[in-house]
Order: C-alpha cells, then sequence, then structure tokens
C-alpha cells in the first residue's frame, strides 16, 4: 500500500536506538527524509549501517540550546517541516515516591515531557507550513495507569497525553494534527532494565516479574517495536490525516501496570 509519504520531512527525537530507530526505519522504508537526534553516540555512529539515509546528531532534549541548535540545523537540512516524533524518554528511577531522589524526579520529568515542549515549541512554526503537519507523542501505559515504583515515569507520560490533546486543540487551525502513542511492554533491553530493577526491588526473579507484567494483557507478549513505527507512520501519513487529539495504546491490551 502506497501510504503517499515519499518526500515528507520528518524530525525524530531519540531516533537512534530502540523504538525510535524502527520508526525512522519505517519512515525511510516509505522514501520519507528522516532528521534525528540521540545522546547515544555509538547509535548516532552505527546510524549508516541501521538506518540508511537518516542524518543524526546528538542532542539532550532537556537542554534547551542543544535543542536549538538540532531544530535549526534539521529544518535547514529539511527546508521545512512535515512530522515531529518526540521519542525521547528515560525510565527513570524504580522506587517508592519516599526513596526517589529531587534529582532523579527532576531529570525525568526534564527529558521525558519538558523535553517534548522543548522541541516542540520550535517545531510548530515550520509545521504551519506544511500540508500534511503532525506530532507524534510517545507516551507509555504509564500513562493512563499507575505505575507502582516508577511514579516519575508515570507523572511524565500523563504529562504527555495532556500536552498532545493540548496541542491538538491549539493547532488543528492550522492543520496540525497531534496525538500520542502509548506503548506497553515492548520488547528490547530497556523493558529488561524496567524488570530487573523491579525484580531487586521486590525480591523476585526477572522471570517472574515478566510473567507478572504480561499477565496483566490479553495476548502475553512482548510488543515488537516495529508495531509502534507502523501506528506512527500511519498517523502521520495522509490515510490519518482524519485522527488527532487521540491517545492511541499499542500494549497487547494491558489491563494493569504491576
Amino acid at each position: 500500500m502506497d501510504l503517499g509519504i515519499s518526500g515528507l520531512r520528518i524530525v525524530i527525537t531519540a531516533g537512534a536506538g530502540g523504538i525510535g530507530l524502527e520508526i525512522a526505519r519505517a519512515f525511510l522504508k516509505e522514501g520519507a527524509r528522516v532528521e534525528l537526534c540521540d545522546v547515544d553516540e555509538a547509535a548516532l555512529a552505527a546510524l549508516p549501517q541501521n538506518a540508511p539515509g537518516a542524518h543524526g546528531v546528538a542532542c539532550d532534549v532537556s537542554d534547551r540550546a542543544a535543542v536549538e541548535r538540532f531544530m535549526g540545523d534539521a529544518l535547514d537540512r529539511l527546508g521545512g517541516l512535515d512530522v515531529l516524533v518526540n521519542n525521547a524518554g528515560i525510565a527513570g528511577p524504580t522506587g517508592r515516591v519516599d526513596q526517589i531522589s529531587p534529582e532523579d524526579w527532576d531529570r525525568t520529568l526534564a527529558v521525558d515531557i519538558t523535553g517534548h515542549f522543548n522541541v516542540t515549541r520550535l517545531a510548530v512554526p515550520a509545521l504551519k507550513h506544511s500540508q500534511n503537519a503532525s506530532i507524534i507523542g510517545l507516551s507509555s501505559a504509564a500513562g493512563r495507569f499507575g505505575f507502582p515504583l516508577r511514579s516519575p515515569y508515570a507523572a511524565a507520560k500523563w504529562g504527555v497525553i495532556g500536552f498532545i490533546k493540548s496541542l491538538a486543540m491549539e493547532l488543528g487551525e492550522f492543520g496540525i494534527r497531534a496525538n500520542a502513542i502509548l506503548p506497553g511492554s515492548v520488547d528490547g533491553e530497556r523493558i529488561r532494565s524496567v524488570f530487573e530493577n523491579k525484580a531487586r526491588e521486590r525480591n523476585l526473579s526477572l522471570e517472574e516479574v515478566q510473567a507478572m507484567a504480561l499477565s496483566a494483557t490479553s495476548l502475553k507478549r512482548l510488543i515488537p517495536p516495529q508495531h509502534l513505527a507502523n501506528v506512527a507512520v500511519f498517523l502521520a501519513s495522509p490515510l490519518g490525516s482524519s485522527i488527532s487529539g487521540q491517545a492511541i495504546a499499542v500494549d497487547g491490551d494491558m489491563q494493569m501496570l504491576v
């Protein structure tokens, strides 16, 4: 199926690895042009092999000066912007709220929600000139459930949904649509690290924690990151042109977080 996005101009944060890399690959496969940033220098160095055609630079989305440099260069290289994918995020600390340091709390929110603002405010003027403008924010299943031992992460991911819904209302008159994708337990190193941290906190095995997490889903399996990329590409295409203000779960029908 031709999604009609050949030549579309895309910016992706944290796009050199994990979910972001899969999203970049999916857009490139459809003929889009991709500019991305990441904090992982090794992943950026591997881009020519992992995502041929993508251009990536180092940038921490919590650093406003770095974001301004990245976005200025990206918009110049692309000659405008059609799609912004705010994917950057960190897992944050694991522990009860009284065990979490203020520094860990601040760092998690600085990346996971304020980072979305830092990039979006610079993208909107360019998006207003696009004929197919879209903002996609990566939230999480933690953005619709409570998440014990992960309160900073959950707070930020709830914030992403509020941000996206507000953007949809503010920017609809300019033809800019905004949607959130809510991953569940996505296969990869990051979810393994989360499960390992929870296993230590609860004196359980990694396998027990993973089984507990998957027992709360209908499909009882981890989500391939490619499935999130498929949704992102559809939402950004003309086929998704009537979808805005939505929080779309891609989580195997998760009923709770444990």
